[in-house]
């Protein structure tokens, strides 16, 4: 292929070693203390032709992804020629998109499979078009084409697009997230693999263990699973102030893309940072701001979701299994960094991890806000979570088995049996503290929440 302008991504048509030593994403791996290997890589077929689609907000390590299973592909004896990495942000519109996967194709077509990845897909005017035009015309029916695209809302867009094109194999959408309690411990090799799976399950419970394991749940509270931020604290003891920045500005960049204002967005995202962790409905927000309209404020918040930066936890109908959507919600951010680098952009400070962010986990009780977030927040990536509405409320009720399992999360250091007045009401109802021992409140299991959270 002709098109130079993306040569430096792909090296390894020069040589594999060049693209293990010199590629931008893994020469920067080679210089971090801490590397994350997704299971995505794994799980991506290499063998079923296919539209496949990668999810995920931004920089949640995409393209270092991509890359990684690139180098798979090469490692497993695929030739060089037949894998092709093109940027969307490169791309102008679909009828150039087209014509570079047309003649990548065409230069391929002696080969048994060969594998397009389309980074930031979205980035393309009409892609949709472009990729259902290849998809139809049979041009890319020996490929496995990968398409990344930075918002859920381009995945839906490809299911109702492209049904019946993504070949046979089990899955062809998938999820990066940002990397969970359990996969950050692995990451910094905390614990052994054995070792996790037995504090799991509640066995060889030590003071030692449950004392790292608290210490490096207040690292998660900071860092989250942002691998940035996470070697940031590793080389640096701090998370740098270009670090919170680079990740607001993406959410300020992409959500003008959208012809979205930024005043609006500031001040919705400063009504959900004051009123964290508390029901509230459209209206009530919009009430704190200069907005007239709760459509605008549901607005916002819907593509907010779709670009990963926020989640609804709505209350739950627990007899229909679903959502009550008339209740009061539940707004949280999917990880802790993101929140962070959030309030370092509505409230600027010279050092926001000196002067906001360890102020912030340091306060008992937005730090138990921040707890309850990152609870729910792993948990409905395993199972349907909601949170239930009644004479009290319960923190999390999630969907396991067709049953509904209910906690509550108290990061207090005294926990009394009023503050657990509905949670008492259901027999299986479980108790994650902040408390470094498993007890038990009225036959109520209490948990130490890092341990409970080592199950997603």
């Amino acid at each position: 292929m002709d098109d130079t302008v993306f040569a430096p991504n792909n090296l390894h048509h020069e040589s594999i070693e060049l693209f293990r030593k010199s590629d931008p994403q893994l020469r920067k791996l080679a210089s971090c203390p801490f590397v994350h290997r997704s299971d995505l890589i794994d799980e991506i077929p290499s063998d079923i032709p296919g539209v496949y689609t990668v999810g995920g907000g931004r920089q949640v390590g995409k393209t270092t992804l991509l890359k990684q299973w690139m180098l798979k592909l090469l490692e497993e004896g695929k030739n060089p020629s037949d894998i092709w990495y093109v940027t969307g942000e490169l791309i102008n519109d679909h009828h150039q998109l087209v014509r570079i996967a047309g003649q990548f194709s065409e230069d391929r077509k002696k080969s048994q499979m060969s594998y397009l990845l389309i980074d930031e897909v979205t980035y393309i005017k009409d892609w949709d078009k472009g990729v259902k035009y290849l998809a139809d015309s049979g041009i890319i029916s020996k490929a496995v084409v990968v398409l990344t695209g930075s918002d859920l809302s381009f995945i839906k867009e490809a299911r109702k697009r492209f049904p019946g094109r993504h070949g046979v194999a089990d899955s062809p959408e998938f999820l990066l997230h940002p990397l969970s309690f359990r996969e950050t411990l692995a990451v910094k090799k905390i614990f052994s693999t054995p070792e996790l799976v037995s504090l799991a399950r509640l066995h060889d419970i030590n003071i030692k263990k449950m004392d790292i394991l608290f210490s490096e749940f207040e690292n998660y509270m900071i860092h989250g699973g942002y691998m940035t931020a996470i070697n940031d604290i590793a080389s640096n003891g701090r998370i740098k102030p270009a670090t919170f920045s680079t990740y607001s500005d993406w959410i300020r960049g992409d959500m003008l893309k959208r012809g979205k204002k930024e005043n609006l967005l500031h001040e919705i995202l400063s009504a959900l940072v004051r009123q964290y962790g508390s029901q509230t409905t459209w209206h009530s927000i919009a009430s704190m701001t200069s907005i007239d309209h709760h459509a605008t404020v549901s607005d916002y918040i819907d593509l907010l979701c779709d670009m990963e930066v926020l989640f609804v936890n709505h209350a739950i109908i627990e007899h229909k299994l679903c959502a009550a959507p008339k209740k009061a919600r539940k707004v949280f951010f999917t990880d802790p960094f993101i929140m962070h680098s959030v309030r370092a952009w509505l409230e600027p400070v010279r050092q926001p991890y000196e002067e906001s962010v360890l102020p912030f986990v340091a306060d008992n009780e937005k730090a138990g806000f921040l707890a309850e977030g990152i609870a729910i927040a792993l948990c409905r990536r395993k199972y349907r979570s909601f949170y239930i509405k009644a004479e009290k409320e319960v923190d999390l009720a999630y969907i396991k088995d067709r049953k509904v399992c209910q906690a509550e999360v108290k990061w207090t250091n005294q926990i009394r049996s009023s503050e657990l007045g509905q949670l008492l009401k259901y027999p299986k109802g479980v108790i994650l503290s902040k408390q470094k021992t498993v007890a038990e409140i009225e036959k109520h299991p209490v948990i130490p929440l890092p341990l409970w959270l080592l199950d997603f």
